[in-house]
């Protein structure tokens, strides 16, 4: 179940937003290729059909009910359905604020496919996906990609909930004691957090903070807090924020100290990403 008073995913998704776009509904029949994905992840549900989903290198993947296929980056793929009846699907491209940067887009495999049936609560939901994406009320696209990202934010709580991921960030996020730790970094990235204070979150010690942070998540608390922060930088900075306001806020005392974090975590200085992106 849900931790009541720790929002797991309200900090992530408030800094780093998803956004979803409606680009096919309807019934795919033979073969459809996504041999160029585009630059964003993508999520197809499968309403109704047999498919075999194939992906260079890796098994086959054969969708017998009706499933959700999420791509949270660019995977080449072909959809084979028969020629005749075919399968009907819904289908999603999906822009993660910060591209591949995304803490979201970075914690999740390449290729996710669940049931429909099993994703806990999602059912009205699908329902009046489908009915919208397969009728012609006025106004569908709009509600529609709404309701692909909520359909995007319950499969995540899935994920959570089952400990289906085995590593990283969503996989601290579903440990009971750990998630706490973490929520607390996500929503005040700008304390000054010390190994004791985070370990008082979650309720243990000092000691076993860190062991478990480090064999779950697969860093040190502190490490994964300097991530955090970098991130949180970059997202400034792509809005053409100030880096002496954007230090203060990440927790860092001074642009010097931010720039020193920073060209740790990504090998330059913020002002030498900012230059690389010739958008900012």
């Amino acid at each position: 179940m849900a931790d009541a008073c720790t929002d797991r995913l309200q900090a992530l998704l408030n800094h780093f937003p998803v956004r979803a776009r409606m680009f096919h509904s309807g019934a795919l029949c033979g073969i459809t290729d996504f041999s160029a994905p585009g630059e964003g992840g993508q999520i197809h549900l499968v309403r109704r059909g047999t498919m075999e989903v194939i992906h260079p290198g890796r098994a086959t993947l054969q969708v017998s009910v009706p499933s959700l296929l999420l791509y949270p980056r660019p995977v080449p793929r072909r959809f084979v359905t028969d020629a005749e009846s075919g399968a009907d699907l819904a289908c999603a491209e999906l822009h993660f604020d910060g591209g591949a940067a995304n803490p979201v887009v970075a914690a999740l495999p390449d290729v996710i496919c669940l049931p429909l049936e099993s994703i806990d609560g999602a059912g009205q939901v699908l329902t009046l996906l489908f009915d919208e994406a397969f009728g012609e009320n006025c106004g569908r696209h709009a509600l529609i990609d709404r309701l692909f990202e909520v359909v995007l934010i319950q499969v995540l709580r899935h994920l959570m909930e089952t400990g289906q991921i085995g590593g990283g960030m969503l996989a601290g996020l579903s440990h009971p004691r750990l998630r706490k730790a973490m929520v607390a970094m996500h929503e005040q990235p700008g304390r000054e957090w010390s190994l004791e204070a985070l370990a008082d979150f979650a309720g243990m010690s000092r000691s076993v903070l860190a062991g478990t942070f480090r064999d779950v998540v697969g860093c040190t608390p502190g490490t994964y807090l300097q991530g955090w922060r970098v991130k949180l930088a970059q997202q400034a900075l792509r809005q053409g924020r100030q880096l002496k306001m954007i230090a203060i806020e990440v927790g860092y005392g001074s642009e010097a100290a931010l720039s020193r974090a920073f060209k740790s975590q990504c090998g330059m200085t913020p002002r030498e990403w900012r230059q690389t992106r010739g958008d900012d």
